[in-house]
């Protein structure tokens, strides 16, 4: 089987040979092994510091840290200026602290209409796909602050003040597309 391989063609391993295909089993060189070995040492500390014993914070929630930080910038300086836009209320629908405080505003003014779900009583599901006054950021603004009259829906926007109008459309906003159980049969156009 041996017969027709040549001492060069043994490098420091096995030799095998299948229907006349000669395989060297030759060793691996020490940089590359060491090199393995490292990573799989590096990756195994990584893994215990940050996700098993958090000894440190992970680059997924520094990341998330900063951008929680640079986004309550971008609300203050949103808030400064007092200018509504869709880019700035989908912006508020992204901070913590602004969603609660819709969330309750929500559930004390919105929920004897809309029930605490946004299902639906007398007012319209505002968790389905239908809506009809429109469900851009700037048209549930306009629907909140100045109220559908001949519908019934009061204007919110004195009542509730500048911020907490923001809070309840950012709310709103969040409560879109859920389709939660229960909630009342479609009612408008259905959205893009």
């Amino acid at each position: 089987m041996n017969d027709h391989l040549d001492k060069n063609d043994v490098n420091d391993g096995v030799i095998h040979e299948y229907d006349g295909i000669k395989e060297c089993d030759n060793q691996l060189p020490r940089w590359w092994l060491y090199t393995l070995y490292a990573t799989v040492v590096f990756a195994g500390v990584y893994w215990f510091a940050f996700d098993v014993f958090h000894f440190a914070e992970s680059p997924r929630e520094t990341f998330e840290r900063e951008s929680e930080v640079d986004r309550a910038r971008e609300i203050q300086k949103m808030r400064a200026a007092g200018v509504i836009s869709d880019e700035s209320l989908s912006l508020l629908a992204r901070d913590k602290g602004t969603l609660a405080t819709g969330a309750d505003a929500f559930v004390k003014t919105c929920a004897p209409c809309h029930k605490e779900t946004g299902g639906g009583g007398i007012g319209p599901n505002l968790t389905d796909e239908y809506w009809l006054h429109g469900n851009s950021p700037s048209s549930i603004w306009k629907t909140v602050k100045d109220g559908v009259p001949a519908k019934g829906m009061p204007a919110w926007g004195e009542q509730l003040g500048f911020e907490k109008t923001q809070a309840v459309v950012a709310y709103v906003m969040t409560l879109r597309n859920t389709n939660v159980p229960g909630g009342k049969a479609p009612q408008g156009e259905k959205a893009p």
